[in-house]
């Protein structure tokens, strides 16, 4: 039984800690900053609590010793804390980031480091970018890359169209930041909430729009050999222009910690959601202009005798898939390893991959 710390106990720490823990491989520590956090975890024998602040080295060094890998599931604000104890600790480290400057640091770190460095092993980045690169790599050239992700209400009822799935910290990060982007062959950065278009699938209209951090390390990959790559998030009709308003017009986008606490009081949770996934390659193929798409709808479903919303499946499956195939070998056991490096038929085979292959209530 391979022993691992999981830092966080929020909505994705509680589904990494019931997908692990209940295989009865792995034996999994969370850690959170109050005891309170633990309230929501599993009840498994195999699962132990400890209260820590992360930004302690001294304290997270001593938690990780022992551990085969440290998992976090914590605020993208605090992954250079932990990185930085996985390396001087000798452990593997993986994360669910989709912030840019906190993979540059997890790069830097990994290098020279005794274990692995995998960071964005969740949804996007992660299976969007193994599912993108596996598709990429069946042409003899690529034209576009176009990489689309949406984490939605199923009844959305509100003027933004919207409910909280996830991390508030980690939405309101990617609405802030720039988005990398290739365009005509050209490694760019542009700026978020811009290059708005509609598209319809299985009879629903949908908006995609920029949004930071979803090409994960694709564009480091891929430069100088597709000639389009971008990646933006899908919501309803409506939503784009609403953030705008408040982000833009309104400047409350200077002010983060304030929006946090305006989509916290005033937008409602849900366990009624829905994952989107999709993914268009063209290029040339045999002489000839082909493309391929990849879709998927993920939706809530029980584990454990609970209701876990899609997002909570899609993140935690993800990251532990990784886990898994980098403790079956599967994957480099030392230095950076990008979600590139995951090989996709690997993944959807893995028992938690496959979370996104055959979901019991597909619709």
């Amino acid at each position: 039984m391979k022993e691992i710390l999981l830092l966080g106990a929020g909505k994705i720490g509680e589904m990494i800690t019931q997908l692990l823990a209940e295989t009865g491989d792995y034996a999994v520590t969370v850690v959170d900053r109050e005891e309170a956090a633990f309230a929501g975890l599993p009840k498994l024998a195999n699962v132990q609590t400890a209260v820590l602040d992360v930004t302690d080295n001294a304290a997270l060094v001593g938690a990780m010793d022992g551990k085969f890998a440290v998992l976090s599931a914590c605020p993208y604000q605090l992954n250079g804390y932990i990185a930085r104890a996985a390396k001087e600790a000798k452990v593997h480290y993986l994360d669910l980031t989709e912030d840019v400057a906190s993979t540059r640091l997890v790069k830097e770190l990994a290098e020279g480091a005794e274990s692995a460095f995998i960071p964005q092993c969740g949804l996007a980045p992660g299976l969007i970018s193994i599912v993108a690169y596996s598709i990429a790599k069946k042409f003899d050239s690529l034209h576009n890359i176009h990489m689309r992700v949406g984490a939605l209400p199923e009844v959305p009822d509100n003027a933004m169209k919207y409910n909280l799935t996830w991390s508030t910290d980690g939405l309101i990060n990617e609405y802030l930041r720039p988005c990398e982007a290739i365009i005509n062959g050209e490694l760019r950065e542009t700026p978020p909430l811009e290059e708005l278009h509609e598209f319809t699938l299985d009879g629903t209209t949908y908006e995609a729009f920029n949004t930071s951090g979803g090409l994960g390390t694709l564009c480091e990959t891929l430069e100088g050999k597709v000639q389009n790559l971008n990646y933006r998030t899908v919501r309803y009709p409506g939503h784009r222009d609403q953030l705008k308003l408040l982000l833009q017009d309104l400047r409350l986008g200077e002010n983060p910690d304030l929006v946090k606490q305006i989509f916290e009081h005033a937008l409602p949770m849900t366990k009624q959601d829905v994952v989107l996934v999709f993914v268009t390659v063209s290029g040339k193929k045999d002489g000839k202009f082909m493309q391929e798409a990849y879709q998927r709808k993920v939706y809530a479903r029980e584990f454990g005798g609970r209701l876990w919303t899609g997002i909570q499946i899609t993140t935690a499956s993800g990251i532990c898939a990784v886990l898994d195939m980098l403790a079956d070998g599967k994957l480099p056991q030392k230095g950076f390893v990008k979600q590139e490096d995951v090989d996709f038929a690997d993944f959807i085979e893995n028992r938690f991959g496959s979370n996104y292959a055959h979901p019991a209530d597909d619709r």
